[in-house]
């Protein structure tokens, strides 16, 4: 039943809201709620969860959604970033990240994921101690290139000067049970809690059906960096022509939000565009048939070459069972009812 699934995500997330922090805000000793958005089902879901329960409580501690800026994020999501944080009722805020200067981050070598999300966490908690300036913009861009401080482990909250806050990103059950997400050894670093931790991708969507969440049945749209073979440098300049040869084939094959779809980069300068079962006959023949393609991507977008094939979830990620193995056996194998 829905509407059950929906009151136990809510009484969690509460559980883990009040557990924040050992004492409650004052006017002095303020406590904000820091989700790390991306307007993905999954986030989502946290930041409609996170508000809900804010505007419940008495005292109704702050609630923000962060999205990061980068090269690795499409126009097109942070628009729609946008348009959900607008339909939940949340404040938005967009902050440059500097993944892109860590050579472990441009390696790409199986460890992208943790330099993304180290930097991603370390930009959320730096801001915290802005947000008190800035409280009555509904969106902010903030230009921050400061030092941020890594919370030490074993600790409960995490504080700036009289700012607390929590952290909150949208992992699933499912999630937990994916050895290329190295992005949860960051989350554990910086004391992130997950609501959605024991709850499967499939019932995260149905809890955003619920909701009223514009996106519930949309696709996963992980960044643009996921779509480079290992050993692809994570470059800007990759990024884009990724971006850019995303829209060409979503546009060209009218594929709605809620269809799979990647252009991955592969090594030699291919590209391998993947789509649906459904989708890759058309796909094929327009490829084969269509000059216009061919010419986009060799002469436009300068790959050396280009084909099709269908669409598989994480084809060209590195399953590092060694930085993994530890972490991940300490997770739940299975979500709780």
């Amino acid at each position: 039943d829905a509407t059950e699934l929906v009151d136990n995500l809510l009484r969690y997330t509460q559980s883990l809201m009040k557990n924040a922090t050992d004492n409650p805000p004052t006017e002095n000793n303020h406590m904000h709620h820091i989700i790390a958005f991306s307007g993905g089902i999954d986030s989502s879901v946290v930041t409609a969860l996170v508000h809900e329960v804010s505007s419940s409580l008495s005292c109704s501690p702050p609630v923000k959604a962060v999205l990061g800026l980068s090269p690795a994020v499409p126009t097109d999501q942070i628009r729609l970033a946008e348009q959900v944080a607008a339909h939940i009722g949340v404040h938005l805020e967009q902050i440059p990240t500097t993944e892109g200067n860590d050579e472990m981050y441009i390696a790409n070598d199986g460890r992208a994921c943790l330099a993304c999300k180290t930097h991603l966490y370390t930009c959320l908690s730096s801001i915290a101690n802005h947000y008190h300036k800035n409280s009555s913009d509904d969106t902010v861009v903030h230009d921050y290139n400061g030092d941020a401080r890594i919370p030490q482990m074993g600790g409960k909250n995490n504080t700036v000067s009289s700012i607390h806050f929590q952290l909150y990103n949208g992992t699933n059950a499912d999630d937990l049970k994916d050895p290329t997400r190295l992005g949860l050894i960051a989350a554990d670093q910086f004391h992130v809690q997950s609501p959605l931790k024991f709850t499967p991708k499939a019932l995260v969507r149905v809890v955003g059906r619920h909701l009223g969440l514009p996106n519930w049945d949309y696709a996963a749209s992980p960044c643009l960096r996921s779509r480079l073979a290992l050993g692809v440098q994570a470059l800007p300049q990759h990024l884009e022509r990724i971006e850019r040869a995303e829209a060409f084939v979503r546009q060209a094959l009218a594929l709605d939000p809620t269809r799979n779809m990647r252009v991955r980069l592969l090594s030699g300068n291919k590209a391998m565009i993947e789509v649906e079962d459904r989708d890759l006959q058309h796909a094929q023949e327009c490829l084969h048939q269509d000059d216009t393609w061919r010419d986009y991507f060799v002469q436009e977008l300068e790959f050396n070459s280009v084909d099709v094939r269908k669409f598989k979830t994480g084809s060209v990620a590195q399953k590092d069972q060694t930085l993994c193995s530890n972490h991940m056996k300490n997770k739940p194998s299975k979500a709780k009812k």
